[in-house]
C-alpha cells in the first residue's frame, strides 16, 4: 500500500506548532486517523461502524469493517464514541494527532466530512494560547457547509475538552441542524465547541466575520483595522503570533481590545443547542 502517513499525504504540521498555518488542512474524504496515518474509509449505507477500512493489505472488496478493525486495535467501537463537529483545527488530522498523542489516549479517530445545515463558521473573539484567532461556530439558518466530524472515545473527548478552555462543548440536535454523512446516513446529534467569548463582527456587513480561512490574512486585516492592536501585537502577523504565544497578559488585552472596538457578537445558537453537556452522552448522538 502507498505511504499513508500524514507527512506523505501533505497533511502534517499542526497549527499548534505552526500558528500561521491555522486551521491546518482538513480531511477531505472519510478516513481513519491512526498511528500518524490516514486510512481511507469506504462508506456503506449504514452508520460508520459498518463502513470498510481500506488498509491495502486485503483483496479488493474484502476490507474489514470499521468496528472489527477497531476491535483488532483494542480501540472503542464507533457506537460508543462521540461525534464532534470541527469548525477549526480539529478538522486537521495533524492537529488532532498532536492533541491526542500528547494527551495520552492515542490518536485512533474516524474522521468524516459531514454536510451540516444551520451552522456558520466565524472567528472567536479571543486570542488562543498558540497565538492565532481560532474559528468559532454561530447560528446561520441559510448555511449549508461541510464540516469534519471526529468520533472520539471518552478518554479522547476529555483530552480535547482540556484543550478547548475558551469554548463550551454543546450538543446540537440533528432535528434542528440536519447532518448527513457521505453515505446519506443522518446523525441524530453531535457535539460542537462554542466560543465563550462570542464571535468577531464583519466590519463590512455587521454580521459575523468569516472564519476558518487564511490566518495571516485575518491577522493583517485585524491589525489594519485597529491602532490599539497594532501597538499591542503589530506590525505584522508573525509579530502577532510571537507576542501572543509568549504572554497571557497580551492575549487577555487583545481580547479586551476586540470588545472596546465593538467587534464582538453573540454566537446566536438557540438555547437547546447551547445547554452545557455533562455526564454520559446519549446514544442518539451516534444514531
Amino acid at each position: 500500500m502507498a505511504d499513508r502517513s500524514l507527512r506523505a499525504l501533505g497533511l502534517d504540521g499542526a497549527p499548534a506548532e505552526l500558528p500561521l498555518t491555522y486551521p491546518g488542512r482538513p480531511v477531505e474524504e472519510p478516513a481513519l486517523l491512526t498511528g500518524g496515518e490516514l486510512l481511507p474509509l469506504r462508506p456503506a449505507p449504514g452508520p460508520p461502524g459498518e463502513w470498510r477500512v481500506v488498509t491495502g493489505m486485503e483483496r479488493d472488496g474484502d476490507e474489514p469493517g470499521l468496528d472489527r478493525f477497531l476491535d483488532r486495535m483494542r480501540a472503542a467501537r464507533v457506537g460508543s464514541r462521540h461525534p464532534v463537529l470541527a469548525v477549526g483545527s480539529n478538522a486537521s488530522p495533524a492537529q488532532l494527532h498532536h492533541k491526542l498523542a500528547r494527551g495520552g489516549p492515542g490518536a485512533t479517530v474516524p474522521m468524516v466530512p459531514v454536510e451540516v445545515h444551520g451552522i456558520g463558521v466565524g472567528c472567536s473573539a479571543h486570542i488562543g494560547r498558540h497565538g492565532y484567532v481560532a474559528a468559532a461556530p454561530y447560528a446561520d439558518p441559510a448555511a449549508r457547509r461541510t464540516l469534519v466530524a471526529g468520533w472520539l472515545d471518552d478518554a479522547q473527548l476529555a483530552v480535547v475538552d482540556a484543550t478547548e478552555i475558551h469554548y463550551r462543548r454543546v450538543r446540537v440536535p440533528g432535528a434542528d441542524f440536519p447532518m448527513a454523512l457521505p453515505s446519506g446516513h443522518r446523525l441524530g446529534a453531535a457535539h460542537l465547541y462554542v466560543s465563550r467569548h462570542g464571535v468577531l463582527a464583519d466590519p463590512a456587513g455587521g454580521g459575523p466575520r468569516a472564519g476558518g480561512g487564511d490566518q495571516g490574512r485575518l491577522l493583517s486585516a485585524l491589525l489594519a483595522a485597529s491602532r490599539a492592536l497594532r501597538e499591542l501585537l503589530g506590525p505584522e502577523p508573525q509579530d502577532w503570533v510571537t507576542r501572543a504565544r509568549a504572554d497571557e497578559a497580551v492575549r487577555t488585552e487583545g481580547r479586551a481590545v476586540f470588545r472596546r472596538e465593538g467587534w464582538v457578537l453573540p454566537a446566536g445558537l438557540p438555547p437547546a443547542a447551547e445547554s452545557q453537556v455533562t455526564g454520559t452522552v446519549s446514544s442518539s448522538l451516534c444514531s
